[in-house]
């Protein structure tokens, strides 16, 4: 029996790869903010034959992270995937008028991921196996003018886990970085995008599932987002400012 770790499990992406592990009889230790969300996550699992246990975790409260993970490995004894979820989208233009706003913003979607990856890979490095999974974005590729907060948090977390990934290498643990583009998911509801670049989570959840098991470095979901990724990249600087990107 697999056991796994969701932080923020309550996440329309990571109940999708958790109904997915959930086939296997899988033993689940999810942490997330709404503990009513949690339970509900909890008993979808349930009905699908698996086991899981809840923890509710305020991100701010950064002092308590260390709680979650003696919690988690008393109850399964070892972890062998983690995914790592949670994150918000912020409002750019709050948080260009409020760097209060800006900042609690950048810990949420990086800070606390760092924080959290680095207690994580202290306790999973002694197991000398594992894989830990974690949601990044495409918009760390390059910073626009309608989210470079968000991308900026992004592009934190995906050095990090370039690093993490070759530090844990040496210990046998795999680290996978997510770069999901635009998902059906509440985040982005309401947006104004194209159906044809709107994902399903169940789409990305198989995907990462995949590349867990293939163990790839980074995944771009759907594929498509790494060409359209490597183009937004290319465009030269004098053009790419005139553009409402």
């Amino acid at each position: 029996m697999s056991k796994v770790l969701i932080i923020g499990a309550t996440s329309a992406i990571a109940i999708a790869c958790a109904r997915e592990w959930a086939k296997e009889g899988t033993a689940f230790f999810l942490v997330g903010r709404n503990a009513r969300d949690l339970d509900d996550v909890r008993a979808d699992l349930a009905a699908r034959g698996a086991t899981a246990q809840t923890h509710v975790l305020d991100f701010a409260a950064t002092e308590t992270y260390p709680a979650v993970f003696e919690q988690c490995f008393a109850a399964l004894g070892r972890v062998d995937i983690a995914l790592i979820a949670h994150g918000s989208l912020p409002d750019q233009k709050q948080c260009e008028a409020d760097a209060d706003i800006a900042m609690r913003e950048f810990m949420l979607n990086a800070g606390s991921v760092i924080r959290l990856l680095t207690l994580l890979a202290a306790r999973m490095e002694p197991q000398k196996s594992g894989a830990i999974a974690v949601l990044s974005s495409v918009a760390g590729d390059r910073g626009r003018p309608t989210n470079y907060l968000y991308g900026s948090a992004k592009a934190a977390v995906t050095t990090f886990c370039d690093g993490l990934r070759a530090q844990l290498f040496k210990s046998g643990i795999h680290v996978l970085t997510v770069k999901p583009g635009f998902v059906d998911t509440p985040m982005t509801r309401g947006l104004p995008i194209p159906g044809i670049l709107l994902a399903q989570p169940r789409t990305v959840a198989r995907d990462i599932l995949a590349a867990l098991k293939s163990r790839k470095g980074v995944l771009y979901t759907p594929f498509f987002w790494r060409p359209i990724m490597w183009i937004i990249r290319m465009i030269p600087d004098g053009v790419f400012k005139k553009l409402n990107l």
